[in-house]
């Protein structure tokens, strides 16, 4: 079986992979082949999500890459996370979500804008697996428009109360805490929303229900509906009114791993059809050797390189505290339409054997298009991208 690998040693030139990180992406290749490849072909179809899978991967170090050391992390940064991302998603769109849900969207949030206590609280806990996490500022109604959300805290005493409804949360029905943008003083538009830190299992008034989904079956998403439920003062991070901003930097960081799910899926398909085509007979020769299939070959090739140098490029820059409001929402773009053309291509490369329902092929297909709308619509991207070229 061939398996398509890039150079390693290319890619330490570009980006200086240390040792650290070349080992967290080989952890994780052997992870996923021999653990999350087995419980997967047993469980997509049931929608079937295993919680000991985060234990096993915060062992693992999976959710260390962008914790400091004092909170359990162990400095492979966002290069490390991706590629150990890239590697899990290679196998499994669902659980290679799991560093997002648990450490580069909550805990590092909660690193950049908790206090001491908050950290103390959360982080290493998220790190390690102990706690899982999830978070959300999406609403039946309020999706990419985030100042259309209804759901709002209301102070009484030293508490809030919090009242609405939160979509698309993944893990939310499995969750132990979460964060959740809502509301504390919507005359400010979008300088009223607030975060807040939710413990999920010891707050009444809290119900889940998970949402059927079109693909990502083993990381089911869920709806978390909260009524009158009170909450300690304690648990807004940062100031009132800050929830705006501290959105759009966790989802600068959140929508680079969606980016890299998408490349993990694409780097799949790619394997996949160049182990067929190479032994796969049509008139007397191998269809490798048809010109019409190199070219697709070609061409799926050439564009997991794009997007895969793409994100490389992002996650190096940000460890070295480079950044540019252009360049995670093309990376994404870019993957995540790179991941859903290599899909549609392996199933018309596969014909007719694609057709009695393959498990894998099925798999990329239905988590493929879940891309361009999870994390920020294709639509979405390209008014961040050409504003952010016009202003």
């Amino acid at each position: 079986m061939v398996i398509l690998q890039f150079d390693e040693e290319v890619a330490n030139l570009f980006f200086e992979l240390t040792e650290e990180q070349k080992e967290i992406k080989q952890r994780a290749r052997d992870y996923a082949e021999k653990r999350i490849s087995v419980v997967q072909e047993e469980d997509y179809d049931k929608g079937v999500f295993r919680p000991e899978i985060v234990k096993e991967m915060g062992e693992l170090g999976f959710f260390a890459g962008v914790v400091p050391e004092e909170y359990g992390g162990n400095n492979v940064g966002f290069l490390g996370t991706v590629l150990c991302v890239e590697e899990l998603g290679r196998v499994s769109a669902s659980y290679c979500m799991l560093p997002t849900s648990q450490t580069v969207g909550p805990g590092l949030t909660i690193l950049r804008h908790g206090t001491e206590e908050q950290k103390d609280k959360y982080v290493r806990g998220l790190v390690s697996g102990d706690i899982i996490g999830c978070f959300s500022s999406t609403e039946p109604d309020a999706g990419s428009d985030v100042a259309a959300m209804k759901m709002v805290a209301v102070e009484k005493g030293d508490r809030f109360i919090l009242n609405g409804t939160k979509t698309w949360a993944t893990g939310g029905s499995v969750a132990d805490m979460g964060l959740f943008w809502v509301y504390t003083d919507k005359e400010k538009g979008t300088r009223g929303i607030s975060c807040f830190i939710v413990d999920l299992k010891d707050s009444p008034g809290i119900s889940t229900h998970l949402i059927e989904e079109l693909g990502l079956h083993c990381c089911r998403a869920s709806e978390v509906a909260f009524q009158d439920v009170e909450i300690s003062k304690d648990c807004l991070l940062g100031n009132k009114g800050e929830g705006y901003g501290i959105l759009m930097e966790t989802l600068g960081e959140s929508r680079l791993c969606a980016s890299t799910r998408a490349l993990g899926l694409g780097h799949a398909c790619l394997d996949d059809c160049i182990n067929f085509v190479k032994e796969r007979k049509q008139a007397g020769q191998k269809i490798g050797n048809l010109q019409l299939v190199e070219a697709r070959i070609a061409e799926m090739y050439i564009e997991h390189e794009a997007a895969r140098m793409l994100i490389y490029q992002v996650a190096a820059n940000k460890d070295r505290g480079i950044g540019d409001p252009l360049d995670v929402p093309t990376a994404k773009y870019v993957a995540c339409e790179a991941a859903v053309k290599a899909a549609e291509t392996a199933m018309e490369i596969f014909g007719s054997f694609s057709f009695p329902l393959n498990m894998a092929l099925r798999r990329y297909m239905n988590d493929s298009r879940c891309f361009p709308i999870t994390e920020g619509t294709r639509n979405i991207l390209k008014l961040i991208i050409s504003r952010t070229l016009l202003r």
